[in-house]
């Protein structure tokens, strides 16, 4: 083939995969369509065969009523079926008509009301309708009572042939690849055999195979049919084709009327086969001479498919839960080897190397934790281990499978005779990771009908180049390079259920390390603030000592002393405060802030905290008032809470120039007293006031001697009484701090 060929090949692949199937224009000539408006039901397209079946001219007959055709008491037949809430729960009508027995099918699609007139199947040679009900009633019991999948497909195609009387009758599953394979068959003797074999994904398009998914079935009694065009062609309404999905008299595709005869049938009949929406299968019948299987017995054979396709999807759910019961004894004894390993989780799978390998039926096993790797069985050598365990966390998949490595990771080529497949976890951890199962390549012809490689050829027509289906179903021999046996439901389940136990156990250690941490902090500050705590009391006693003996009235040299007495007794002092602060943030962030709550009077607490809190404002010359409604009673620690309003307020006194207010309130809201502490000062700027809780802030203008975490601890005894804080500023306008206590009841 000329490259042109080639690229003219690809392009009517192509327009193959876009013929437009759903929109063919046309029927097949067992019966005739007509589209009806509503309620009038005047006929706005029928098909040309009208003039053969039923000795009436098609154009003479758009716009009238549809009793012009069939008569009034079959047009009210048609009406009455109307009323039905559900198109498809209507059985179907029996017309006679110009001496020919009609079936009337019915069903609304896109806006328009679509009548088919099927011609009706007389003395079909199978059993008779009364009889076929019995033996379908049999068959569906027999369907029920099997016991596997594969003893479920052989029934299906045996019953359905005896039922129809095709010469073949097969089940196709569709793969994740795209292609499908044929899994169970019954054919007359003289039909070529195809269970088990491959068929390519082209052989039913995309679009084909939607149209199977959302139809039961669909049949074609005789291939070799003249297609039969409506009148008119476009629907008047929309002046586009009718869209035919759904019509059992469907024209199909002449490609696919040549596939049919090439593969030695005439008559076709396909029941779909669906997993939840998601096309399964096709039982697929065929029959070398044209048959036209009665309407009355292909509802019977879609309920067959119907019954399959449940019992399918029940067989298949109790296949992956065994698969899954077969792996919990060994996923027990993983993660108990991960919670006993005193190291880290890896290091617990690292010593169950063959129930590992067990799990998943691997050939060999790769487990990584940062510098370390184990390898067990057969497995690539460490470097091309290490390099693809850094592609697959480039990917970033907490759990990666493939049955062909080397079709997305071309290195693997190197190894496939060990690595063809790799089933692989990792936790989300800043060091390498993972467990990595490995499986050989094995060697394995698959038969395929027809070469998977070229499904369709080319001809030469009068119009130039067009697509012919294959004309060969020789069996090919394909040999499957590079690839392993494919990793099941079971193993799938295996490495996330793992890799869930991994994380939890991983998360535990860090969990515990941190609790660990945190104790060792708490204990080394408790001892590192008792052991300073004494020398600051010593310290500040002998300041005190030397200060009697060091006048700062006296000599130049004596007040230079005593100043530098000053300067230490204040350091000691802070030095005290700080460790205090560090104490409380210690329990704060351990959660172990102790608070012993009394019943407290808001206003003695108030007097209190004036007489101690004035001197502070008076030396500023600022004016600060205590005021609260009368007879609050609260449930506090009185020690923790004057520590609350000594911060807030000593903070509002250092933020707030000469002259200026600070006020102290309480009052009763609900359940709570509202305290509030205001200024009159500079204000906190707006980017800066969702911080001012966090641990270590601080304002650094005008505050040289600040930690960062007094707000941060009267959050936390706020917190620790069932309270709430918060804190409102406008620059050059003061701020406002309020916080909540709970009101005392008797």
């Amino acid at each position: 083939m000329t490259p042109q060929d080639m690229d003219a090949f690809e392009e009517l692949l192509a327009n193959c995969a876009d013929e437009p199937i759903r929109f063919p224009g046309a029927i097949q000539p067992h019966g005739v369509l007509l589209t009806l408006s509503e309620p009038a039901l005047g006929i706005i397209q029928v098909s040309a065969n009208v003039e053969t079946l039923l000795a009436r001219a098609p154009q003479g007959l758009i716009g009238q009523p549809l009793e012009s055709l069939i008569g009034d008491a079959e047009a009210a037949q048609v009406r009455e079926a109307l009323l039905h809430p559900a198109l498809s729960d209507v059985p179907p009508l029996h017309f006679r008509l110009n001496d020919t027995a009609f079936v009337g099918l019915l069903h609304r699609h896109q806006g328009v009301l679509i009548l088919e007139l099927e011609i009706n199947v007389e003395n079909f040679q199978t059993l008779n309708v009364a009889g076929n009900q019995t033996h379908l009633g049999r068959m569906l019991q027999r369907l029920q009572a099997a016991t596997t999948l594969q003893t479920l497909y052989d029934i299906s195609v045996k019953e359905i042939q005896a039922m129809t009387g095709y010469d073949r009758v097969l089940i196709y599953r569709f793969e994740e690849e795209g292609h499908g394979q044929v899994i169970a068959e019954a054919s007359s003797p003289s039909m070529e055999l195809f269970n088990g074999l491959f068929f390519p994904a082209s052989d039913i398009p995309e679009q084909a195979r939607e149209l199977y998914r959302t139809n039961w079935l669909r049949i074609i009694p005789n291939a070799d049919y003249q297609p039969v065009p409506l009148v008119p062609k476009l629907r008047p309404d929309t002046n586009t084709p009718l869209d035919l999905s759904f019509a059992t008299l469907r024209s199909v595709s002449p490609i696919h009327c040549q596939y049919m005869k090439n593969m030695g049938v005439l008559s076709s009949m396909s029941i779909s086969l669906l997993k939840g929406d998601k096309l399964w299968g096709l039982i697929s019948c065929g029959n070398r001479q044209p048959l036209h299987v009665p309407q009355e017995l292909r509802a019977a054979c879609q309920t067959i498919g119907q019954v399959l396709s449940l019992q399918i999807s029940a067989m298949e759910a109790l296949e992956i839960s065994r698969q899954r019961e077969e792996k919990v004894e060994a996923l027990a004894l993983l993660n108990q080897a991960m919670i006993d390993s005193p190291q880290n989780v890896f290091d617990g799978l690292a010593h169950q190397p063959q129930t590992l390998m067990a799990l998943t039926n691997a050939g060999g096993i790769a487990i990584i934790e940062d510098k370390q790797l184990h390898r067990y069985g057969h497995c690539p050598e460490p470097d091309e281990i290490r390099a693809l365990q850094k592609w697959l966390q480039d990917r970033g998949e907490a759990v990666f499978a493939s049955n062909h490595l080397a079709g997305v990771y071309p290195p693997a080529e190197q190894y496939q005779q060990v690595a063809s497949g790799v089933l692989a976890i990792s936790l989300p951890k800043p060091v390498d990771n993972g467990v990595l199962w490995f499986r050989p390549e094995v060697k394995e012809n698959i038969n395929w009908s027809g070469d998977p490689r070229k499904p369709l050829d080319l001809e030469n027509s009068e119009a130039g180049l067009r697509l012919r289906p294959r004309t060969s179903f020789e069996i090919w021999k394909v040999e499957m390079a590079g690839i392993s046996t494919q990793w099941s439901h079971g193993d799938l389940f295996a490495a996330n259920d793992l890799r869930r136990s991994a994380l939890e156990n991983d998360l535990a250690r860090q969990v515990r390390r941190e609790q660990e941490a945190v104790r060792a902090r708490d204990e080394l500050v408790a001892v590192v603030s008792h052991d300073l705590r004494n020398p600051m009391t010593v310290i500040s006693m002998l300041c005190g000592m030397m200060q009697k003996a060091f006048s700062s009235d006296g000599p130049h040299t004596s007040r230079r002393i005593s100043t530098a007495i000053d300067t230490m007794q204040h350091a000691a002092g802070r030095m005290n405060t700080l460790l205090e602060d560090l104490l409380d943030t210690s329990k704060i962030d351990a959660g172990r802030y102790v608070i012993t709550p009394q019943k407290l009077d808001v206003g003695q607490m108030f007097e209190e905290a004036q007489s101690l809190l004035a001197p502070l404002a008076l030396d500023k010359d600022i004016s600060i008032s205590f005021d609260a409604d009368p007879d609050l009673r609260i449930h506090a620690d009185p020690e923790r809470l004057f520590q609350v309003l000594s911060n807030l307020v000593g903070n509002a006194i250092k933020f707030t120039p000469r002259l200026g207010k600070v006020r102290v309130h309480a009052k009763s809201v609900g359940d709570e007293i509202v305290f509030t502490v205001s200024d009159s000062g500079e204000g906190i700027p707006k980017e800066n006031l969702p911080h001012v809780f966090d641990r270590y802030w601080t304002v650094k203008e005008g505050n040289p001697t600040g930690t960062g975490l007094g707000l941060y601890i009267t959050q936390g005894i706020v917190e620790a009484h069932g309270g709430t804080i918060c804190a409102e500023s406008e620059p050059g306008r003061g701020s406002e701090f309020r916080f909540t206590v709970p009101l005392f009841t008797e």
